[in-house]
């Protein structure tokens, strides 16, 4: 196979070929580990898009044609390609977003299994058969592609994020076009470019790169698109539904999240902090599912807090495999947390330990926010109800169960959430009545599995799931059939 290094220009990925803009722009990305340029991106307009959807369209009925299990075939040999290659792919993916190679190395073999997984499907391409009230007429229903579809992501689990949709998408026959994250341009044109190596036909995924507004908008508004499925900032999953709303497009929202972590009197409370940790701070706290809002019951409130500052001065922020977290994906996004941060404390916040830049030594150059926990903000105040992603977690002090899951409810978001206790009648409770799409009982509050439905409520999302076989329900559609027999003719 050719070489798989993140090239110092990259393409879009188009009818199985590198494509570069028709208007010939280019942006550049940056390193987040150290500032410094690390390669020139194509700019996608709408004319390249538009170029993508014909491709695609083209390409759509003999892929469509193809049974279930030869398409889940082609999944899993790109899943096995990415395999054989994970080391390559873990370069790239660490050197995107610096985070350290070993994390980057975990991201592909999640990719990779979300690959096995999918292909498995083709083969569970399943619709039910039921009775008639008529005699000899038989009842089914069976599934069907949509078309098109347009895929847009975040950069935070690059990898893993081409593939929770890409390897759906195109199992269930629909042919796609991704539109890959500015901040990660070149993990979408590696997995493109040897999904054309492994023999996928030209023109079944297609990746453009570029800007939100300039190549992302056009995709959400073309006609010729079926399906539209995104993650990312619920302010823009607004704008997607509204413009694929209008044409009737089916659109699948993944937002963002103010995810609670709650621990009650009867916790172990060294599990429960170092879970609390690696759900506010792992990946730089760039996650939907991570822990922002940890609710601590008052009978336990100080010795918790103690333990997660000290837990919090030992860990390690760099881009190397011995750092435990590395940087935020770009200058923009590091900024916005520190304004956060400051608005915050002049709103009467106490700053337990971080809140700054980190610019010391090797983190001088890079986008580095140091690992934060903050307490004594109101339920109301904005950092209590928007997103920062970042490692910026608050703590809020309970009297009880009852004052916990209120709180934890007391957001516009609903996407995960997580209780600490040895009671199992309040764990119970907590899962019945906490208003989120995933909880976990004695867990942290990410870590979804490739056969698993992951999904929200309210501002988190419209209602759709992807990974798990619900992600069929997103990239396919039902077909109602009837056949008639006629015993007299045999």
């Amino acid at each position: 196979m050719t070489d798989l290094a993140l090239p110092k220009q990259i393409p879009n990925w188009i009818d199985g070929k590198p494509t570069w803009a028709e208007a010939g722009e280019r942006f550049t990305k940056v390193d987040p580990a150290t500032g410094r340029d690390l390669a020139e991106v194509c700019r996608s307009r709408a004319a390249d898009v538009e170029l993508a959807v014909a491709v695609a369209r083209r390409a759509y009925p003999a892929w469509r044609a193809l049974t279930p299990v030869a398409r889940g075939d082609h999944v899993r040999e790109i899943a096995l390609g990415i395999q054989r290659r994970a080391d390559d792919f873990a370069t790239i993916v660490h050197r995107e977003t610096g985070k350290s190679r070993k994390d980057a190395l975990g991201e592909v073999k999640a990719a990779v299994e979300m690959g096995f997984f999918v292909a498995g499907e083709g083969r569970r391409w399943y619709g039910r058969t039921t009775t008639s009230a008529i005699p000899n007429k038989h009842a089914m229903v069976v599934r069907q592609p949509l078309g098109v579809a347009g895929l847009i992501i975040a950069a935070n689990t690059p990898i893993a994020n081409v593939a929770w949709k890409v390897f759906p998408a195109i199992m269930c026959g629909n042919t796609a076009i991704l539109k890959a994250s500015e901040d990660t341009p070149g993990t979408a044109w590696a997995v493109a470019k040897l999904a054309h190596e492994v023999g996928l036909p030209p023109g079944v995924f297609n990746v453009v790169h570029g800007f939100g507004e300039e190549a992302g908008a056009p995709l959400v508004a073309s006609e010729q698109v079926e399906v539209v499925s995104f993650t990312g900032s619920t302010v823009v999953g607004r704008e997607i539904a509204r413009v694929g709303g209008a044409r009737l497009a089916k659109v699948c929202l993944e937002l963002g999240g103010k995810n609670p972590l709650v621990v009650c009197e009867d916790a172990d409370l060294d599990r429960a902090a170092e879970s609390a940790i690696l759900s506010a701070f792992s990946n730089a706290g760039q996650r939907c599912a991570s822990a922002s809002r940890v609710i601590v019951f008052d009978a336990v409130y100080d010795r918790f807090r103690a333990k997660l500052v000290e837990r919090v001065g030992r860990i390690r922020v760099g881009a190397e495999d011995s750092d435990d977290f590395g940087p935020v994906i770009n200058l923009g996004q590091l900024e916005s947390m520190l304004a956060a941060v400051s608005a915050a404390r002049a709103a009467g916040a106490k700053i337990l330990t971080g809140g700054e830049r980190i610019t010391d030594g090797a983190h001088r150059d890079g986008f580095y926010m140091a690992p934060t926990i903050i307490e004594e903000t109101s339920p109301d105040q904005p950092l209590s109800r928007t997103e920062l992603f970042g490692p910026i977690t608050a703590m809020y002090r309970v009297r009880g169960f009852e004052e916990a899951l209120a709180l934890a409810n007391a957001s516009p978001y609903g996407l995960t959430a997580a209780i600490w206790t040895a009671d199992v009648h309040r764990a119970m409770e907590f899962i019945n009545r906490v208003e989120s799409g995933v909880a976990v009982v004695n867990g942290g509050t990410y870590g979804s599995e490739p056969h698993m439905p992951f999904g929200g409520l309210k501002q988190s999302g419209n209602g759709m799931r992807e990974a798990g076989t619900e992600a069929m329900d997103v990239y396919s559609d039902w077909k109602t059939v009837y056949i008639n027999h006629d015993p007299s003719v045999t």
